[in-house]
C-alpha cells in the first residue's frame, strides 16, 4: 500500500509507462482502435461541430492514457503496477462521459453567450472533470514542469488583481475561468487541440503504417547504401537514417530511442567515442522535427495558428532543413578524418540499385504526400491519401503486406504515440488563456521589446532563450504555442515577416531537446550509449551548432525561406554554406589538417560574419576561411600539429 505522503511526493514528478496484460490490454486496444477509427470518419467524412469532433478526440485520448500510464514510479517506492488501479478506470469512465456529454451538448455551448447564459452545474462539472484530467495525463506522461507551468497561469488568472502596476489585470470570477477554460475556443478547445485532433493524429497514424510496412528497414538500407562506404559511414547513416525518421514522428526523444538503438552501438564499434556517437544521434534526431514534409507536430501548429497554409511552410523550410544535415553530416565526415577512421568494409555496404529495387516503393506515399499538399489539400486529408498509398504499396511484397491485423496494430501505435502530444496541446491551451484572456500576452511584448530597446539582434537572442528554457523537458508542440503567444508578436512588430518569427520560435523549440541542462533527447542517446547525459548534451550542442545558427540567418536573410528571387536565393545558399563550413570547421578543430586555436577562432569569425545578409561582411568571411584553408594546406605536407 503507497503511502499518503510518498503518494504526494510522487505527484510532484513523471508517471510511468505500464506494459499491460490481460483483459487490461485488450481494453486499451479496444479504445485505442475505436478512437483511431473516429478521428479518420470524423476528419474525412464526418461533419461534426469543432467543438463536438474535439471533445471526443481528447475523451478517446484521455482514456487510453489513463490506461496506458502510471500514476508515479516514485510513489510506488520503484514497484510499480503494470495494470490499472480502479482510480484510473474510474478516470476512464469520467472522460469518456464528459466527451459524451460535451458531445451532446456542443450546438448550445458554442453559440451561448456568456453574460445571458449561465453555465449550469452539470457543464461546470464536466468542464472541471476535463480540466483537471487533462493536467493528470500531461503531469504523467511528461512530468511536472509543465503543470508547473499551468498552475502558475491559474495562480495569475485568480490573484493577479491584486498585483500592481503592469501586471494587474480585471478580477475573474469561478465561473468566468470555467468559461474561459472549458466553453470557449480558447482553453480546451484552442487551436493547439485543433491541430493535434486533426493534422497531427492523421501524420501520426502515418508513421505507425510506415513502421508496419517495413519502410524503415527500407531507409535505414538506403542511408547505409548512399553514405556507409565513406569514413564516418556509420554516423552518417545514423544522421540520414534519423533524418527520415524525425520527420515522420516529430518527437526528438521518441526518433532517438527508435532509431538510436541500432545506430548508436554501431556508430560506437565504427570508432566514434560514446559521447560523440550518442550526440551525433540526438542532433541528427532532433534537427528531423525541421525536415519537410512532415515536420512534427509545430509546423502543424504554426500553420493553425499564423494561417499560413502547411505547404508554403513546408516549402519555406526546405533550405534550412537541408543546410543542417549538411553541416551535420560536414560535422561528422571532419570528425571521422580527424580521428583517422578506417574506411567500412565494401561487404558490409549494400548495393544501392538493389536496396532500391526491393524497397523503391516506400518512396511513393512521399511523393502522394508531397503532392497532395502542393495541391492544396488539407494537411488532415493528405495524410490520410498517404496513408492509404501506403496500404497498397505495401502489398508489392509479400514480406511487407499490410493485412488486418497490421491494420489493427498501426491504428493503436497512432493513437498511443498521440497521447503525449494531445495531451501536451490541451495543457498548453489553458496557459494560453491564462496569457490572452488576462492580457499578458500583449504586456510581455512591451516588456521584451524594452528589455531589448527595440532592437532585432538582442530581441532574436531574447527570444531564443525563452525557447530553450520553456522547452526543456516539454514536448516541442507545447514549447512552441507559449512561445509562439509571448514573443512572436515582438519580432513581428520589429519587422520580421510572420514566416521567419514563427519559424524561428518553432527551430529553437525544437533544438531545447538537446540543450543542456534539461536535454531530453541527450538523455534518452545517453542511456542508449551507456554515458554521462551532460556530456552528450554538450556533444550534441556541439554538433548541432548551426541549428542555433540558421534561424538567425533566414531571419536576416529571407531568400533561405524562398523569399525572393533565383539569384538572391542562390547567392543566400551559397553564403551560408561557406558559413557553415567555417562554422563545422571551427567547433571539430579540422579543415585541411588540424587547427590550431588562431585557425579555429578565424573559423568561428568567419562564420559568424556570414550570418549577416551584407557584401562586406560575407567577403570578409571569405577572406577569412581562405587565408586558413591555404595556411591549412600549406603546412598539410609538414608534420600533424597538435590539436589545442
Amino acid at each position: 500500500m503507497v503511502n499518503l505522503k510518498a503518494r504526494i511526493t510522487g505527484w510532484f514528478g513523471y508517471g510511468y509507462r505500464r506494459q499491460l496484460s490481460s483483459y487490461h490490454l485488450h481494453i486499451f486496444r479496444l479504445l485505442a482502435c475505436i478512437l483511431a477509427v473516429y478521428q479518420i470518419w470524423s476528419v474525412i467524412w464526418g461533419k461534426l461541430d469543432p467543438l463536438n469532433q474535439m471533445a471526443l478526440h481528447l475523451s478517446g485520448i484521455l482514456a487510453i492514457a489513463f490506461l496506458l500510464y502510471g500514476y508515479s514510479r516514485k510513489a510506488h517506492e520503484g514497484k510499480t503496477t503494470e495494470n490499472p488501479t480502479w482510480i484510473d478506470y474510474t478516470a476512464v469512465l469520467l472522460v469518456i462521459l464528459a466527451g459524451v456529454y460535451f458531445s451532446m451538448h456542443a450546438e448550445r455551448i458554442a453559440v451561448r453567450i456568456p453574460i445571458m447564459d449561465p453555465l449550469p452545474t452539470l457543464d461546470l462539472f464536466f468542464g472541471l472533470v476535463f480540466i483537471v484530467l487533462a493536467i493528470e495525463a500531461a503531469r504523467r506522461t511528461m512530468g511536472f514542469p509543465i503543470i508547473a507551468i499551468v498552475l502558475a497561469g491559474f495562480s495569475y488568472i485568480f490573484f493577479g488583481h491584486y498585483l500592481p502596476g503592469i501586471w494587474q489585470h480585471r478580477e475573474f470570477s469561478f465561473t468566468d475561468v470555467m468559461h474561459e477554460l472549458a466553453f470557449s475556443y480558447n482553453g480546451l478547445w484552442g487551436s493547439p487541440i485543433s491541430v493535434a485532433a486533426t493534422f497531427v493524429f492523421m501524420f501520426l497514424l502515418f508513421g505507425a503504417f510506415l513502421k508496419q510496412a517495413g519502410a524503415g528497414e527500407f531507409f535505414f538500407q538506403l542511408s547505409t547504401a548512399i553514405a556507409g562506404r565513406t569514413r564516418g559511414g556509420a554516423a552518417k547513416v545514423a544522421v540520414l537514417t534519423s533524418a527520415f525518421f524525425g520527420s515522420i514522428s516529430g518527437s526528438p526523444t521518441a526518433n532517438v530511442v527508435a532509431t538510436g538503438s541500432f545506430t548508436i552501438p554501431v556508430s560506437k564499434r565504427s570508432g566514434y567515442k560514446p559521447s560523440v556517437a550518442a550526440g551525433i544521434e540526438a542532433a541528427a534526431s532532433t534537427g528531423g522535427s525541421t525536415l519537410p514534409p512532415i515536420m512534427g507536430s509545430s509546423a502543424f501548429l504554426m500553420a493553425a495558428v499564423t494561417q499560413i497554409p502547411y505547404g508554403m511552410i513546408a516549402l519555406a523550410a526546405t533550405i534550412p532543413a537541408i543546410l543542417y544535415y549538411v553541416s551535420l553530416l560536414l560535422m561528422v565526415h571532419l570528425e571521422a578524418v580527424r580521428s583517422n577512421m578506417p574506411r567500412p568494409k565494401e561487404e558490409n555496404i549494400p548495393d544501392i540499385k538493389k536496396v532500391l529495387k526491393e524497397g523503391w516503393y516506400h518512396i511513393i506515399p512521399f511523393i502522394v504526400l508531397m503532392y497532395f499538399l502542393i495541391q492544396g489539400y488539407s494537411a488532415a486529408r493528405t495524410g490520410f491519401y498517404a496513408i492509404l498509398a501506403i496500404i497498397v504499396v505495401s502489398w508489392f511484397r509479400r514480406e511487407t503486406r499490410i493485412g488486418f491485423k497490421a491494420t489493427i496494430q498501426a491504428l493503436v501505435d497512432g493513437a498511443k504515440s498521440s497521447i503525449p502530444v494531445t495531451a501536451a496541446c490541451a495543457v498548453a491551451g489553458l496557459i494560453i488563456t491564462a496569457i490572452m484572456s488576462t492580457g499578458l500576452g500583449g504586456k510581455l511584448t512591451s516588456i521584451v521589446l524594452g528589455l531589448t530597446s527595440g532592437l532585432l539582434i538582442p530581441t532574436l537572442l531574447l527570444v531564443m532563450i525563452i525557447c530553450i528554457v520553456l522547452g526543456m523537458g516539454m514536448p516541442v508542440a507545447a514549447a512552441y504555442i507559449l512561445t509562439a503567444m509571448l514573443a512572436a508578436p515582438a519580432l513581428i512588430e520589429l519587422g520580421v515577416q510572420p514566416m521567419a518569427a514563427h519559424l524561428f520560435i518553432v527551430y529553437f523549440s525544437i533544438f531545447s531537446a538537446i540543450t543542456p541542462p534539461v536535454a531530453v533527447a541527450a538523455y534518452a542517446a545517453a542511456g542508449i550509449a551507456e554515458e554521462n547525459p551532460n556530456r552528450v548534451g554538450l556533444e550534441a550542442v556541439k554538433l548541432g551548432i548551426v541549428g542555433f545558427i540558421i534561424p538567425f540567418m533566414f531571419v536576416l536573410e529571407p531568400a533561405l525561406l524562398l523569399d525572393g528571387s533565383i539569384g538572391d536565393i542562390v547567392l543566400a545558399v551559397l553564403t551560408a554554406l561557406l558559413g557553415i563550413v567555417a562554422l563545422t570547421g571551427a567547433m571539430i578543430g579540422w579543415l585541411v589538417t588540424s587547427a590550431t586555436v588562431l585557425d579555429r577562432i578565424l573559423l568561428l569569425s568567419s562564420g559568424c560574419l556570414f550570418v549577416f545578409p551584407s557584401i562586406v561582411l560575407n567577403i570578409a568571411g571569405l577572406v577569412l576561411v581562405l587565408f586558413v584553408f591555404f595556411m591549412q594546406r600549406g603546412s598539410r605536407e609538414q608534420v600533424p600539429r597538435t590539436i589545442q
